[in-house]
C-alpha cells in the first residue's frame, strides 16, 4: 500500500480481495477498540511508522440513509390517516363513533402530515449524509419506534371521545404558531448544514449563523435542528393536549439530547477554536 493511500482506497482494495465485504460493511481501525477511520484520512498522516497494522470489523449488511429515512417517515404519514378516517375496524360502527371530529383534530392531522412530508422532502433534496449507510438490523427498531408512536397518538387524537384542549382556540392558535415557527427553524438549520457539504465534502465543519434569523440559534447551541424538533413536538402536545403525544415528545427530547451531546463533544474534540459558550441543545442550560 502506498503511503499516500486513503482509507477509502484501502477499503476498495480489501473489497477486491474479499468481495463479500463491500466498503460500507467495513470498519477499519488502527486499534481493535479504537475509532473507525474516515474514508478521506491518508495513511502517512496517521500515527503509524513505516509499517502499519489495520484492524477490520464486519459491520453487517448495510442500508442507505436516504432509504432508511424514506421508510421511517412514510409509515407515520399513512398510519395516521388510518385513524383519522376512522376505519370501521379501528373504532367500530357505533353512531357516536362516526360523528364529526373537533376542528382541532383536523388541524392536528394537517400539522402531523406537514411534518412528515417536510421530512421526506428534506431527505430527497436537502440532507447530505457524512455516512452513507447504517446497519440493516436497525431499520426494524427505528420503524417500530416511529410507526408505533404514530399509531398510538393517532388513535387517541382521532378517537370519537377525544376531548379538545382546555383553553380552546387560544391554546390551539398559540400551539399552531409555535409549531410553524419551529418547523421553519428546523428546515432552515437543515439547509444551513447541507450547505456546509455543498461540494460533496464529508469533512466536519463548524456551523455558523447565516442571514436567516432562524439560524441565529447557532450562537447558543451546537444542534439547533434538535432544539427546533423538540419545540415542534412540544407545540403539537399543547395543540392536542394528549398524553401519548407528551410521552413521545419526552422520549424525543431524551434521544435528541444524547445525539446533541455526542455532536457537541465531536465539535469540541475536532476544533480547538470552537465557540465555548455554545451548549448542545438548550441555550445556557443543556
Amino acid at each position: 500500500v502506498e503511503p499516500n493511500a486513503t482509507i477509502r482506497e484501502i477499503r476498495l482494495m480489501f473489497h477486491k480481495l474479499y468481495p463479500r465485504w463491500y466498503p460500507a460493511r467495513q470498519s477499519i481501525k488502527l486499534d481493535p477498540k479504537g475509532k473507525s477511520l474516515r474514508d478521506e484520512e491518508i495513511l502517512q498522516h496517521l500515527p503509524v511508522g513505516t509499517t502499519a497494522t489495520l484492524y477490520f470489523k464486519d459491520l453487517g449488511p448495510q442500508i442507505g440513509w436516504t432509504t432508511v429515512f424514506l421508510i421511517e417517515y412514510t409509515g407515520p404519514l399513512f398510519i395516521y390517516f388510518v385513524f383519522y378516517f376512522r376505519m370501521d375496524f379501528v373504532y367500530g360502527l357505533d353512531e357516536r363513533f362516526t360523528s364529526s371530529p373537533h376542528p382541532v383534530v383536523n388541524l392536528a392531522c394537517i400539522c402531523h402530515s406537514f411534518h412528515y412530508i417536510k421530512r421526506l422532502i428534506e431527505t430527497v433534496f436537502v440532507h447530505r449524509f457524512s455516512r452513507g449507510t447504517m446497519p440493516l438490523r436497525n431499520i426494524v427498531k427505528n420503524c417500530l419506534y416511529y410507526w408505533g408512536f404514530a399509531a398510538w397518538l393517532a388513535y387517541y387524537i382521532n378517537h370519537p371521545l377525544y376531548t379538545p384542549p382546555s383553553y380552546g382556540k387560544k391554546q390551539i392558535n398559540f400551539a399552531v404558531i409555535m409549531f410553524l415557527l419551529c418547523e421553519a427553524g428546523n428546515f432552515s438549520i437543515h439547509v444551513a448544514l447541507s450547505d456546509l457539504r455543498r461540494n460533496g465534502s464529508k469533512t466536519c465543519k463548524i456551523p455558523y449563523p447565516t442571514k436567516n434569523p432562524f439560524t441565529w440559534l447557532f450562537f447558543f447551541v451546537s444542534c439547533p435542528n434538535y432544539t427546533y424538533e423538540v419545540g415542534t413536538w412540544i407545540s403539537f402536545t399543547i395543540m392536542t393536549q394528549c398524553v401519548p403525544v407528551g410521552l413521545f415528545t419526552l422520549l424525543c427530547f431524551i434521544q435528541m439530547t444524547v445525539w446533541a451531546k455526542d455532536k457537541h463533544c465531536t465539535y469540541l474534540r475536532e476544533f480547538k477554536d470552537y465557540p465555548s459558550h455554545r451548549m448542545p441543545i438548550i441555550p445556557f442550560l443543556l
